[in-house]
């Protein structure tokens, strides 16, 4: 490979790790003039890569995006992280990723190098992944949600709800805000413009998901990783509750998964968990299995039901 070629290289990685160079900055980690840099920025214009300049203060070299999607041009470490990546995706929950990250697996198997090969090979000999009940989304329902997120736009379409068949869909206008994900699905926090409330939506149970061209201005609207939370560990449940822990936020969430309860901080020595079931008893049995001491803060049911159990389990250690 020849001088030009290899600074030629090292300037699109350049390019590809950070928003703006000034020529300033490539010609002093290439080792060259400004005039050369202009020359090799000439050089991956004509082979397709759109690298715009800007000039006068704060200006520089950035590339852009252009029509079509040029080589990309990456180094050991994030050549292993990309096909790692692309093993995991082929088991994933959304709909043609897995044929899609099979494929572009197989272009990149082709052309890396033995040692990076082996080197993947053993990470995902050495990893396991456990079966799980996965609800698959439709890709092309994500792109079109993210995109209504990002230009603020409402979407129509239908939803089943809990409980309901899906020739029960009703239909509903929302304003997108953000894209939630967990191990297992995907839903999204959103704006229902015909309840005037903040509602969270299960991906998987939407149909006829349309964006319209009405544009919306952006409310202020609850943190959607906590909203998201919140819906899934308490609110589609009868008894819901609410306990202080002995423990700090970071030890119990530890403990615990963020499906299944929400956990705020208090202080050093104690927080607060929010958790729900469709009944106190089986609350009462999961909130000690934490193995974490707690004090019941509502409802009183779930406190009576602790009591209960606790007369059980004593009276059976007794006997």
């Amino acid at each position: 490979m020849s001088d030009t070629t290899e600074r030629v290289l090292r300037l699109l990685s350049l390019l590809q790790s950070r928003a703006t160079w000034t020529g300033t900055e490539l010609a002093e980690r290439l080792g060259v003039t400004p005039r050369s840099v202009r020359r090799d920025v000439e050089r991956l214009r004509s082979l397709g890569y759109p690298v715009n300049a800007t000039q006068g203060v704060g200006g520089g070299y950035r590339l852009g995006a252009g029509r079509a999607l040029p080589p990309l041009l990456l180094d050991d470490e994030e050549a292993v992280a990309v096909a790692v990546s692309l093993r995991m995706a082929a088991g994933g929950t959304i709909a043609g990723a897995t044929e899609a990250a099979v494929r572009t697996l197989a272009k990149l198997d082709q052309v890396m190098p033995p040692r990076l090969r082996a080197e993947v090979r053993a990470i995902q000999d050495a990893t396991a992944t456990l079966p799980g009940v996965a609800a698959e989304v439709d890709g092309e329902v994500l792109l079109a949600l993210a995109r209504a997120c990002r230009d603020l736009v409402r979407v129509r379409f239908r939803y089943a709800g809990r409980g309901t068949e899906s020739s029960e869909a009703a239909e509903r206008l929302v304003e997108p805000v953000r894209l939630v994900a967990t191990q297992r699905r995907w839903y999204l926090l959103a704006f229902d413009v015909d309840r005037d409330d903040w509602r969270v939506f299960r991906l998987d149970r939407m149909t006829d998901v349309e964006p319209t061209t009405w544009r919306f201005r952006e409310r202020e609207h609850p943190d959607p990783v906590g909203h998201v939370q919140r819906g899934l560990t308490s609110a589609p449940y009868r008894v819901q509750a609410k306990v202080r822990m002995d423990a700090p936020a970071d030890a119990v969430a530890a403990a615990t998964s963020s499906t299944s309860v929400t956990v705020v901080g208090v202080d050093d020595e104690s927080c607060i968990v929010e958790a729900g079931a469709d009944s106190a008893e089986a609350l009462a049995v999961h909130l000690g299995w934490i193995g974490i001491p707690f004090h019941v803060v509502e409802p009183p049911e779930l406190a009576e039901a602790c009591r209960d159990i606790g007369r059980r389990l004593t009276a059976a250690a007794r006997r």
